[in-house]
């Protein structure tokens, strides 16, 4: 009896610096704040991203069986460690290898930046990828602000949602909400616009991020 009330007395005696420690792995939250605005600091316009498109991207493919014969390698995008792709319905999941690595890197720095203040870890959400003529005109169907001659059709482009995003650990109590995840996401594509890796358009609409792959132009 005596060993066993020596051992719950060492047990309630050790949560409270079990708990600590857990606590101090991840260090008190730090401030979240985005001093922009998300209007005009993404603000690149349908025919800035187009030119930059028509430049690096493929033809346009008339329908998804002509995607095996794309001008240029494309890749495909899955579920991974740094991002999430929707369902897609209007698109289908390649880009050209530079838009696939400009999107892994907006997710690992996403991910970085909320360790970095110590949050809980999200996933971004990827909700629209590469079109062919046939997926713009059965979306133009749906939404009439869709654009015929949209970036979309070049592999080149891609859109992540501001709106939702997929929490990594859902034992995790610590929850961010969506605001300050978008800001989160914003420092992230600013810094990559000032890098000049992206052109970046923040769709109010559509609740997403509209993001075409930037690549130096050869002497």
């Amino acid at each position: 009896m005596k060993i066993r009330n020596i051992a719950i007395i060492i047990s309630v005696a050790l949560a409270p610096s079990f708990f600590f420690s857990c606590q101090e792995k991840r260090g008190e939250l730090k401030k979240i704040w985005y001093n922009g605005s998300y209007n005009r600091d993404f603000n690149d316009l349908n025919d800035v991203q187009l030119a930059e498109a028509k430049r690096i991207g493929i033809n346009p493919l008339a329908n998804r069986k002509d995607a095996e014969h794309a001008t240029r390698k494309m890749v495909e995008i899955s579920t991974n460690d740094f991002y999430e792709v929707e369902e897609l319905t209007h698109s289908i999941p390649f880009l050209i290898p530079e838009a696939a690595n400009l999107l892994e890197d907006i997710g690992r720095n996403f991910q970085d930046t909320l360790r970095n203040r110590n949050a809980s870890l999200y996933k971004i959400k990827v909700t629209s990828v590469t079109r062919t003529r046939d997926d713009v005109k059965r979306l133009r169907k749906r939404n009439t602000n869709s654009s015929a001659n949209s970036t979309h059709q070049y592999g080149t482009t891609f859109d992540i949602s501001w709106v939702r995003y997929s929490k990594i650990d859902e034992n995790d109590t610590l929850n961010i909400d969506k605001d300050r995840l978008k800001m989160v996401l914003a420092m992230v594509l600013r810094d990559l616009k000032r890098e000049e890796r992206c052109y970046v358009k923040h769709e109010r609409r559509q609740g997403c991020f509209h993001i075409t792959v930037r690549s130096p132009k050869e002497d």
